[in-house]
Parts: structure tokens; C-alpha cells; sequence
């Protein structure tokens, strides 16, 4: 493997949105940085989230009050980098006086003991002040308020029992998750970062004040050793396994496994807005509108085994979902209207929480240095204070590399995002009249994956053969080509789950084409850099 002569000043072991925003961040600074993931970059935790750049309505009931600042003042700043990947959406909280908080909440707790005639009901005056602070704790210029809604005869109000009659509806923003990581890692290897993917870490350690770090390509099973001045260990849930087993030091530092799992439905209502709904247990779940066609309910809050054992939505964690959702609902749904449904393992700093859903859902970044070159490990996070974690990460670097530079990534664009927020239909505009042979739905897709690269994609096509291979479902050989070239894409796998979702929509033959083409398209083809 190439490099292996050469030092880094950053090993970055992990290829989530941590390991991948401190990557760009380091780089981005003048550290040379390599990073190695040992599946496709955001395979694990960093795909299956809830999709959401939110503040976290509901950990104000918690008290975690910076968290919430942090993520609220964050959603602005990534909406302005990311404005094809990310945009704002609105948020519908239907009430109803016989809600209730869930148990073991400090803010519960304090109401039964000054209020016990409410029983655990949580009252409307309170939520409302919720979100007087989500509205004002971080700061807003892009997004609207909150306000009040009446849901007799609006859209909002069609799709949920009559019972409902008012809702509060407020702003956060949705993200592409696994793009999001895609595209730090892009800009990363822009700025000079070496980025391996299918690469495991089978061994580090502290050799003469540097870390020798062993590693095992994912294809050919050779190994290879290379130096690096500080290791950084973001493997998610593997972070734990990591410091016990691959650079065995000693730590009393932890994570606990919580699986969020989700179903994915036809599309249940009509308009573009979410819901925010409140169940008798007192958890909350999402309904978001999703693909155009579909609407993702989620998520559960369940305990997790080993990070090895594969994140699987269960059938109990399905039909919770649908018996919670289906308390709202005028028309029940179904095992049957679930085409698809996922489930990641978020790796949560362990502070000895009773339940997972107590447990805290910031990070916690420790150095350990005692023994020579310095590591630092990397727990929990979420996915809308990434970036803010990246900056935390290299406070902790930083006194390591002197003279290395400070913040720079608030507000610049990741690939493909240089454009305005509001510009994203113009964009649209000019690509359908450019490119005329695009579907409407294509022209969004495109716009949606890749922002101003969407004519990269489609170089000096004049009509759609000259795409190559269709595969259904607008993708073309053109786009996978592009997608291998500049993205790390190796399989069908990664191209239809986690550079898109066009897997809801292609069927079996059109997959086995796509696999078809993959393994009979020679390496060099697909590897190739694009001109």
C-alpha cells in the first residue's frame, strides 16, 4: 500500500461524520491526515440516523441545555455549506391535553412534585415554552418561529384524528446523512487528506514517541504498516474495541450501544411539513416526508449487544412504531405499507443513565498521552454538532502540532453546496433547461445529490443514451461511474443505499444489472480519476 513510508501528523481510524469532519478539519488547517475505514464510508451509524439537523426539542426536558444551544446555533451555520444536501423544514407538534412526559425525566419529576394533580401530563404552556427557548437559544436568521396552529381544515390537520385541534409547528432542517460524510471526506482529499476505505486497522501501537499503525486491505487481504504522530479513534461503536483491542491501552472510558431503528411507509400525507408526535409512553417519534414518495417514521431507543451483531429493526421495534404512529393517524397502517426499514447503533458516552433513552446524546473527547504518542478517543456525538465535535477534537490536537492554524470551517461550502440556501429551484431551473431531456424528478434528484457538480455528473450529454447503461429509477451509467471515481463507491450496495436512495424504487433485475456492471467493469475503469 502506498504511503506506508511516509509519517502522518493525524491517523484517523473510523470513516463515520466525526472521523470524516475531523479529517476535513484537520486538513483543511495543513495537518497531512490519513483516514481509514474498514467498510464504505458511512455504513454504519452515520447512514441511519433520523436524517435531522434539530436541536433536540426534546433534551430540554433533560436539562442537557448546551447541547441543544450548540446544535440549534449549528443548524444555520451547516444549512449555509450544504444547501443541496440540507434545507429547512417545519416541524407540526399536534396536543392534546392527555400527553404525557416520559418517566424519568428531571423536568417530570419536578412538575409531579409541584403539580401532581397532573399526573405526568405534560401541559400545553410548557411545551410552548419549550419552544420559546428552541426558538432563542441558538439564534436564528434563516429559519421562522415558532406559531400556533388551529388544525380544523388545514392539510396539517387532514391526516390526524379529529381529536387533534391544535398543534405547535417550528423549524429545524433535514440533512442527507450519509452524503453529508461523503462529502466531508471529498473536501478532506481535497485538501490533501489520504482517505482508504474497505482499509481495517488491525493493530496500533506506540513505537519510538509515534504511533505504528498496521492495516489490512479490504480486497486483497495484504497488510501494510504506516507512522502517524497522533492517532484519533472515531470508530463509532467500535470505539470501545478500538482502544481494548486494536492499541490496548488501559481506560475506564466507555460507550453504550443504543439501536434507533425506522420504517420507511407509501406516503401518508400530502403536504411537505413533519410530525412531531408524542406517545402515551411518553417517547416521542417523527413522520417526515421522504423521497418524494414515501414518509420515514422513527425512531426506537432500544439497548444494543455487541457492535459486531448487525443493527436490525425488529419486529417489535416495527410494530411499536406503527401502533405509536397509528394513535394519530384517521387510516391505520399496516405491516404491509412498510417497504423498507434500517437501524444504526448510536455509540453514547456511557454516564451510567437508567434508560437509553436517558442517556446523554452529547460527546466527550479524552486524550490519553501517558504512554507516548498521543490518542484521542472520540464517544457519542450527533450528527448536527459534527462539525462543532471537528473543532472541539482539534483544541485537543492542536497543542500537539504548535503553530498549526485556528476555525476555519464555519460557512464554506462542501462540494457541490455553493450556492445560496434559497437558490435551490433556480438551480433546478437551469439544469432541466440545460440538460432537456431530464425528467422533472431527475432534474430535483441530481440538483438534491450533487448541487452545482449535477453537470459534472452529466458532462456534455446531449440526450440520455448518451449516458450509457440505464439502471432504472434515473441512474445511469454515467452517474455510477462518477460516483466510483469521486466518491468511493465500490458497490451497488453503496450506490443505491448511501450515495442515493434510488433502492426504493429499482427492483431486483435492475439491481443485478447494476451488480452485473460493477463486477465486469475492470478496476482501473471505475477507479479512475474524472478529467
Amino acid at each position: 500500500m502506498e504511503n506506508q513510508s511516509k509519517t502522518y501528523d493525524l491517523f484517523i481510524v473510523g470513516g463515520g461524520i466525526n472521523g470524516c469532519g475531523i479529517a476535513r478539519d484537520a486538513a483543511g488547517r495543513g495537518l497531512s491526515v490519513a483516514l481509514a475505514e474498514m467498510n464504505d464510508l458511512a455504513s454504519a451509524t452515520s447512514s441511519a440516523s433520523t436524517k435531522l439537523f434539530h436541536g433536540g426539542l426534546r433534551y430540554l426536558e433533560y436539562f442537557e441545555i448546551n447541547l441543544v444551544r450548540h446544535a440549534l446555533a449549528e443548524r444555520e451555520v451547516l444549512l449555509t455549506a450544504m444547501p443541496h444536501i440540507s434545507w429547512p423544514m417545519r416541524f407540526v407538534l399536534p396536543y392534546h391535553k392527555d400527553m404525557r412526559f416520559e418517566g424519568s425525566t428531571p423536568t417530570s419529576r419536578i412538575l409531579n412534585t409541584v403539580m401532581p394533580w397532573m399526573k405526568g401530563r405534560r401541559p400545553a404552556w410548557l411545551i410552548r415554552f419549550g419552544l420559546f427557548l428552541y426558538d432563542n437559544l441558538g439564534g436564528r436568521k434563516i429559519l421562522p418561529g415558532t406559531q400556533t396552529l388551529r388544525l380544523k381544515g388545514r392539510p396539517e390537520g387532514a391526516p390526524i384524528e379529529d381529536r387533534f385541534e391544535k398543534a405547535f409547528e417550528y423549524s429545524d432542517c433535514w440533512i442527507e446523512d450519509s452524503r453529508l460524510v461523503i462529502l466531508n471526506a471529498r473536501d478532506a482529499e481535497a485538501r490533501g487528506a489520504d482517505i482508504m476505505v474497505r482499509t481495517k486497522v488491525v493493530s496500533a501501537a506506540r513505537v519510538d514517541d509515534l504511533w505504528e499503525v498496521t492495516l489490512e486491505d479490504g480486497a486483497t487481504g495484504e497488510t501494510s504498516t504506516l507512522r502517524a504522530k497522533m492517532l484519533v479513534n472515531a470508530g463509532g461503536p467500535w470505539v470501545g474495541d478500538i482502544i481494548q483491542q486494536k492499541v490496548r491501552i488501559n481506560s475506564t472510558e466507555g460507550v453504550r450501544l443504543v439501536r434507533g431503528s425506522h420504517i420507511v411507509t407509501r406516503k401518508l400525507y400530502d403536504h411537505d411539513k413533519c410530525y412531531f408526535f408524542q406517545g402515551t409512553d411518553g417517547r416521542i417519534i417523527f413522520a417526515i416526508p421522504y423521497e418524494t414518495d414515501f414518509t420515514l417514521i422513527g425512531t426506537t431507543d432500544a439497548e444494543h449487544g455487541e457492535p459486531e451483531a448487525k443493527p436490525e429493526c425488529t419486529d417489535d421495534e416495527r410494530d411499536y412504531l406503527i401502533a405509536f404512529i397509528n394513535q394519530y393517524l384517521k387510516e391505520d397502517i399496516t405491516a404491509d405499507d412498510v417497504v423498507w426499514s434500517y437501524s444504526g447503533v448510536r455509540p453514547l458516552y456511557d454516564d451510567g443513565a437508567s434508560s437509553a433513552t436517558a442517556a446523554t446524546r452529547d460527546y466527550t473527547l479524552k486524550v490519553d498521552d501517558a504512554g507516548g504518542a498521543p490518542i484521542l478517543n472520540v464517544f457519542g456525538g450527533k450528527i448536527t454538532t459534527y462539525r462543532k465535535l471537528a473543532e472541539d477534537s482539534m483544541e485537543k490536537i492542536v497543542p500537539f502540532f504548535p503553530g498549526t492554524s485556528g476555525h476555519w470551517t464555519a460557512g464554506v461550502a462542501l462540494p457541490g453546496g455553493d450556492f445560496a440556501v434559497d437558490g435551490f429551484e433556480a438551480l433546478v431551473t437551469r439544469l432541466a433547461q440545460e440538460f432537456t431531456f431530464l425528467s422533472p424528478f431527475w432534474a430535483r434528484r441530481l440538483v438534491r445529490a450533487y448541487g452545482t457538480e449535477a453537470w459534472e455528473v452529466l458532462g456534455d450529454a446531449k440526450d440520455e443514451a448518451a449516458l450509457g447503461q440505464s439502471f432504472g429509477a434515473t441512474l445511469t451509467e454515467r452517474e455510477v461511474l462518477w460516483l466510483c471515481r469521486n466518491e468511493y463507491a465500490c458497490t451497488a450496495e453503496d450506490i443505491i443505499w448511501r450515495r442515493n436512495k434510488l433502492g426504493l424504487r429499482m427492483n431486483k433485475d435492475e439491481v443485478a444489472a447494476l451488480e452485473g456492471f460493477l463486477r465486469s467493469t475492470p478496476v482501473d475503469q471505475l477507479a479512475k480519476a474524472a478529467e
